[in-house]
């Protein structure tokens, strides 16, 4: 019989967690029988969230894919990163730049604890636990600062995390500050659900569940993210449809999403780059 797995340090089994909710949308197996339950009813009163999250995740990777690939980015910060799974930043990045360096960041130490031991060989890679609404804090991390040259341009990664940084913790001022202490060239990502009936569905089934709660958001509010920066093509849109790829990345079964707009039309997606 095989020995059960022991839970890392820090780890609350009975306690849903987003980021391994998450990995179990995306077929993971880093998640515990409270996160499937969790996700089992969100799937249930929205269907399309599964394709929305996935779509979430093949654009982090087509991201990744045009700043190592096109735009000359060989340094990534990854904000509300969540638990290592396939085609990591990392993974991504040093495909086309074998010298990248990425550092991962979240504050749940359910991620620490994971990302610690698969991320601790490959030296060009840290994680940081620290909280995106302390964005100073982030920046002045040792890790990141040993790893991270911020005189030269860096890519800061936001993708599924605005959402739950509420009004009255200022996300536009966060964004700001990080954009503020970048180097001209670098670039920002994000991904963000509009203020749609199945994003508000959500939003309820998360607060009833004890987990974080999406604040969804207009077009306009998403697009204020971008202020002074410039946009690249196509700008802010729906998230399969920026640089749309056939490639089949990221399903546990090996599928690609499937290309639906009336599924993907309540997650948006654009990078803007620091002038």
């Amino acid at each position: 019989m095989a020995r059960p797995r022991p839970t890392p340090f820090g780890v609350d089994e009975e306690k849903p967690s987003t980021a391994r909710i998450y990995d179990y949308y995306l077929g993971g197996s880093a998640n515990y029988r409270v996160d499937r339950e969790t996700a089992e009813r969100m799937i249930a009163t929205v269907p399309d969230s599964v394709a929305a999250v996935r779509a979430n995740r093949e654009f982090l990777i087509r991201a990744v894919r045009f700043l190592a690939g096109e735009a000359g980015i060989d340094q990534f910060i990854d904000i509300g990163s969540g638990l290592p799974t396939r085609l990591n930043v990392h993974e991504v990045a040093q495909a086309f730049a074998p010298d990248a360096r990425v550092v991962y960041v979240d504050y749940d130490p359910a991620v620490r604890a994971y990302g610690d031991a698969l991320l601790a060989t490959n030296e060009s890679v840290r994680f940081v636990q620290q909280d995106l609404r302390r964005p100073d804090d982030i920046l002045a991390d040792p890790a990141v600062q040993s790893l991270i040259d911020f005189d030269r341009p860096v890519a800061i990664l936001l993708t599924a995390i605005l959402p739950f940084i509420h009004e009255a913790e200022d996300p536009e001022g966060i964004v700001a500050q990080l954009r503020r202490m970048v180097a001209p060239g670098s670039y920002i990502a994000v991904t963000h659900v509009l203020d749609d009936p199945r994003a508000r569905t959500i939003t309820a089934t998360q607060r009833q569940s004890g987990t974080l709660a999406w604040t969804p958001r207009s077009r306009a509010r998403i697009g204020s993210f971008f202020n002074d920066l410039e946009m690249v093509e196509p700008g802010l849109t729906i998230a399969s449809h920026w640089h749309p790829s056939k490639d089949p990345v990221v399903s546990g079964q090996g599928e690609p999403t499937e290309v639906d707009d009336a599924k993907l039309n309540w997650l948006l997606a654009g990078i803007g780059r620091k002038p």
